[in-house]
């Protein structure tokens, strides 16, 4: 050995003091030390136990995270722990059952214990800038074991942004799965999938968001792991559903206190006198012996996951929670037996009941409404004309190979909705002199009950056929009053339409980027609406005279109809079919050869969202009233007038004449 090496290295008769024995000394062997130390092994929920801590601004109980609060999350944390050989963890639930914290938890683990690459999707990316503000900076910011490896975000090249998280060895990306470009912007070793069922059904037309997503964590094999969690939808198009019933089902069963029987808790064992929910008692399903809420503590706390199915993956597992099982002081049984009775008003209320409490999906009434009972109760007014109610106008316009149909309907409060008119444009989409007709339509207006004239606010043209053409046409002549849509199966009701999103067109051999603007149309949702609104009940002549009004979305039927025209209007059925794969799903199919009717009912409906009347304030509707309700016009004026109400971008009136230049220049848009 050479001189210069024996006097580098230490003697073994060397103190510690003396190898320590310089400025910075001391840190520095505290971390050779750390670097020695094996990590402990922890699972997800011993590092919440441990570490984490609730936010005021995030949580109605802040202050240290306990696990015992909430005990059924224990066994779906600790499979996300890289210790457990599972790889896929899916989570069907019901709201207030703590399922966001579990993931938050899961997100803390993994920036402290199990550093890697993390993707957190949202249903949108606006979801994912609000999830990222509101859930993972109150994450980071109260718990210091956190907030020492992520850096502020005013520090310079901290690498902390509102969708981007850098920590030591990792790097935690949120994004929507309306974004491709953010599920495809990085492999990923965990996988967050949140609200699965709101996901749009394809990401900017590039496919199904989930399979996109999952596709990032394939080059780390058996080490990822994928948490999906979602309340449910509609049976046979819920995407949580369909990953739960390919695993092995577990449920989460308690002992009672009276027989200490196991089981799962359901709906149907809660019982109260009707009128009574604050009597409600969970009523045991072997000794029937009535359960307080009070007893609910130590039954969670002895509770156990028993899988009920054999999974078709053997890396997946699936969990299934109700509310019913909502720690005492969040959701009690009766604060759940008084939202069913308040539920049954509409089976909108029932659908909303049984995803958000018991997490459990909603079948659609398939079945189409009868003909012949829409064709008893049509109303007494003159097709062509707009009834009192009516206060604005939109059309839906269906493209076929030797013409093109288009429906008008008129619209009011609660999304009432009246047949105005049905216009078939002869020739195909190949002729000018279709387009022409088309536009000239633009400017019809149709006369009020009250002297007014409407013209179309927004009119939807499906893109189904011969899209280059329906892009060349919008472009054109604007698409401020023209809506291009494209109807995806499934259903949405959280965002039943989504977009615009450019497309590129052709025109004139000329390849346009970010051509045209295309709305995507979730239309069995619409389908299923409409269907809904066409079975309400109208109020008899006796209820009318004592001041009855019509149900909110209540279709509205002119007497001059044809018995084949309605025959259209509910043209198809909702039908349970079973895949290659053996799970069942929904498809609506026809009844009819023909269909356009309802197709232009649900692109005219989409009109209406898109123009924003299932947002309006009260404040919008009544300028709308105050249009149709002080313009004394003559009924009976040609149809090429400028229209004087329906007008949805009308500035207040100044004391001076109201504005008539409504459409404003075509190329520029009115809808602002």
């Amino acid at each position: 050995m050479s001189d210069h090496t024996s006097q580098i290295l230490p003697r073994s008769n060397q103190s510690s003091d003396e190898l320590t024995d310089f400025d910075g000394g001391e840190e520095f062997a505290t971390a050779w030390r750390d670097g020695l130390t094996p990590d402990p092994t922890l699972s997800v929920s011993e590092w919440a136990d441990q570490h984490r801590m609730l936010s005021p601004r995030a949580s109605a109980e802040p202050g240290r995270y306990r696990t015992d609060r909430t005990p059924y999350m224990r066994a779906i944390m600790d499979a996300l722990s890289p210790s457990q050989a599972t790889r896929r963890v899916v989570f069907m639930k019901a709201a207030q059952v703590g399922a966001t914290e579990a993931g938050n938890n899961w997100i803390g683990y993994v920036i402290h214990h199990a550093p890697g690459p993390m993707l957190c999707v949202q249903p949108t990316v606006e979801l994912a800038k609000r999830f990222s503000r509101q859930r993972v900076d109150p994450l980071i910011e109260e718990s210091p074991i956190l907030r020492a490896r992520v850096k502020p975000s005013r520090s310079r090249d901290a690498g902390n942004t509102v969708l981007s998280k850098e920590f030591p060895a990792g790097l935690l990306v949120m994004t929507g799965a309306n974004s491709a470009v953010g599920l495809r912007s990085m492999p990923a070793r965990y996988l967050f999938l949140d609200e699965v069922d709101a996901y749009p059904p394809s990401a900017d037309e590039e496919g199904d968001p989930v399979a996109l997503a999952e596709a990032r964590t394939r080059t780390f094999s058996w080490r990822s792991k994928v948490f999906l969690a979602s309340t449910p939808t509609i049976q046979g198009f819920s995407r949580i559903e369909r990953e739960f019933l390919s695993s092995d089902q577990q449920r989460f069963f308690v002992p009672c206190p009276h027989c200490d029987h196991s089981q799962w808790l359901q709906f149907e064992r809660l019982r109260w006198e009707k009128g009574k929910p604050e009597t409600a008692r969970y009523r045991c399903d072997a000794c029937d012996g009535e359960i307080e809420e009070h007893h609910k503590t130590a039954m969670l706390k002895q509770g156990e996951w028993r899988a009920t199915a054999t999974s078709t993956d053997p890396g997946t597992i699936g969990f299934h929670l109700s509310a019913l099982y909502s720690p005492v002081g969040w959701l009690s049984w009766v604060e759940i037996a008084r939202a069913w009775e308040a539920a049954q008003a509409t089976d909108e209320a029932k659908r909303s009941f049984k995803n958000s409490m018991l997490g459990e999906t909603w079948m659609e009434t398939g079945e189409a409404p009868d003909w012949q009972r829409l064709y008893e109760r049509r109303e007494q007014w003159q097709l062509g004309t707009v009834p009192s109610g009516g206060l604005f106008l939109t059309a839906g316009a269906d493209v076929q190979k030797d013409r093109i149909e288009v429906s008008v309907w008129a619209w009011g409060r609660g999304l009432t909705s009246w047949f105005i008119d049905h216009i078939i444009i002869e020739g195909g989409p190949e002729h000018a002199s279709t387009w022409t007709a088309l536009s000239a339509l633009l400017d019809r207006t149709w006369p009020h009950a009250h002297g007014a004239r409407l013209g179309l606010a927004k009119l939807s043209i499906d893109t189904g056929y011969e899209s280059p053409a329906v892009y060349a046409w919008a472009r054109a002549v604007g698409q401020g009053q023209v809506a291009p849509v494209k109807g995806v199966e499934g259903f949405n009701r959280a965002a039943p339409i989504v977009g615009p999103s450019y497309v590129d067109v052709t025109e004139n051999g000329r390849k346009l980027r970010r051509g045209a603007r295309l709305w995507t149309v979730a239309v069995s949702t619409f389908k299923a609406e409409t269907y809904r609104f066409l079975r309400l009940n109208r109020p008899t002549d006796e209820e009318i005279a004592g001041g009855a009004q019509y149900p909110a979305g209540f279709v509205h039927l002119a007497r001059g109809l044809e018995a084949e025209w309605i025959k259209q209007l509910v043209a198809e059925q909702l039908v349970t079919i079973k895949t290659k794969r053996g799970f069942q799903r929904l498809e609506w199919q026809k009844l009819r050869e023909r269909n356009e009717v309802l197709d232009c009912r649900v692109y005219a409906r989409a009109a209406a969202w898109i123009a924003g009347a299932d947002r309006w304030s009260d404040e919008k509707w009544r300028d709308l009233e105050d249009q149709v309700g002080i313009v004394p016009t003559d009924i009976l004026q040609t149809q090429t007038q400028t229209p004087d109400a329906g007008i949805l971008a009308r500035q207040p009136p100044s004391g001076g004449k109201r504005r008539s230049d409504w459409l404003g220049v075509k190329d520029k848009g009115w809808l602002r």
